[in-house]
C-alpha cells in the first residue's frame, strides 16, 4: 500500500480494514487480523497497527474478547 504523507498512516490503514467491515469481506462475527498481521501486511509498526485496531474499536465496529482477539460487531 502506498501510504499518503498528509493523512496519518494510522488513520489510511483504519480506513482500509473499516471499509473490509463494511463490504462483508469481515462479516459480523468474523475475526479481524491481529496487531502482528496487520503490522505485517501493511509495513507499519505495531504501535500503529494498534491504533488502527483502536479506532475500529471505539467506533463501535469492533469488539475484544480477552485471549481471542477482537471481532466485527454484529450490527
Amino acid at each position: 500500500m502506498e501510504f499518503e504523507p498528509e493523512v496519518p498512516r494510522w488513520r489510511q490503514v483504519y480506513e482500509v480494514l473499516r471499509a473490509r467491515i463494511e463490504s462483508g469481506e469481515y462479516p459480523p462475527g468474523s475475526r479481524v487480523p491481529s496487531i502482528v498481521q496487520v503490522a505485517e501486511e501493511f509495513g507499519i509498526a505495531q504501535a500503529t497497527a494498534q491504533k488502527s485496531l483502536r479506532a475500529l474499536k471505539d467506533e463501535g465496529l469492533t469488539y475484544s474478547e480477552p485471549g481471542l482477539g477482537s471481532s466485527v460487531r454484529k450490527k
